[in-house]
């Protein structure tokens, strides 16, 4: 790997990490999850589009493209951004950046259930086991001080909608001719106009954004979707679908980090050792097994 390419999966982790405490800011600041979903999605969109059109790539003409798109775009942004935003009203930030985590373990469970994993490594099963485990440490129900919610549970619906737009996009969207860039664009672009049909159900009356809020919004539309969209799809390029993949083991730590030193989130040690047990399920999850959807499609 170049110094370049190291370079360059070092911010990316830093700006997709980062994506869970701009929520978190924009929340506790006047914004509802509604509202962010629609701004973030609009403006990572708007750089997309741009970045698209310096590079001369048109978005897709034909209807059938646009339709899978329609369903994508629900449940790889629309549907977990909200839901991202919805739960982290009352999770933390860095617990929301370890649960996010647990992606490749919902595509294997997905991928079981519909009978595309096949001849499954011993090893897999196992990380699946030990990733799933490692979530219910985390919310330890058997405990009143545990973290089972309406919120927490939102944010594995997050990342189980990933799993599912992974699967989906594998097979509808990705490898058929259209440029990953430009895909991502429209995808987007999709998502906004999704988004966007839920605006009246938020009293926008009630809500009084400082600047505070709308920086953070912005930051999460601009770097922390758009720009993260553009990393991930130069480093798949210039890497490969393994390297790139690597940046989602550094995200919980970002998240983590980022959340004790900007806003005094304070974890405990139970929800550190579920997150180290979560990294070691989906490290056995992604060794033993064949290179994933999840893998070739920059998506968060």
């Amino acid at each position: 790997m170049t110094r370049r390419s190291s370079a360059r999966m070092a911010v990316l982790a830093l700006l997709w990490g980062s994506s869970f405490l701009w929520i978190k800011l924009a929340l506790d600041n006047g914004l509802t999850p509604v509202q962010i979903t629609v701004i973030r999605a609009a403006l990572g969109a708007a750089v997309l589009l741009g970045l698209a059109r310096l590079a001369r790539q048109r978005l897709p003409r034909d209807p059938s493209t646009w339709g899978h798109l329609v369903v994508a775009a629900f449940f790889c942004n629309a549907l977990p951004f909200f839901l991202y935003a919805f739960g982290e009203q009352s999770v933390d930030s860095g617990v929301a950046g370890v649960l996010n985590a647990t992606t490749p373990l919902w595509s294997l469970l997905i991928g079981l259930l519909i009978g595309t994993e096949r001849g499954l490594h011993p090893l897999r099963l196992t990380g699946l086991l030990i990733g799933f485990a490692g979530t219910l440490l985390i919310f330890a129900p058997w405990r009143q001080s545990g973290l089972l919610s309406w919120g927490a549970l939102a944010l594995l619906g997050a990342s189980a909608s990933y799993a599912v737009a992974f699967a989906y996009m594998g097979r509808k969207l990705t490898g058929k001719g259209t440029e990953p860039l430009v895909l991502s664009a429209a995808q987007l672009l999709t998502a906004t106009g999704l988004s966007a049909l839920a605006l009246p159900t938020t009293d926008t009356a009630a809500t009084d954004p400082n600047s505070t809020a709308v920086l953070a919004v912005v930051l999460l539309g601009v770097l922390s979707t758009g720009i993260t969209f553009y990393l991930s799809y130069r480093l798949v390029a210039d890497e490969g679908a393994t390297s790139a993949a690597t940046v989602g083991y550094l995200l919980p730590i970002v998240s983590v980090a980022l959340g004790t030193i900007v806003l005094g989130e304070r974890l405990g040690l139970r929800v550190l050792i579920g997150m180290l047990v979560i990294l070691s399920g989906v490290g056995l999850v992604q060794k033993y097994g064949r290179p994933s959807v999840a893998e070739d499609v920059p998506v968060k």
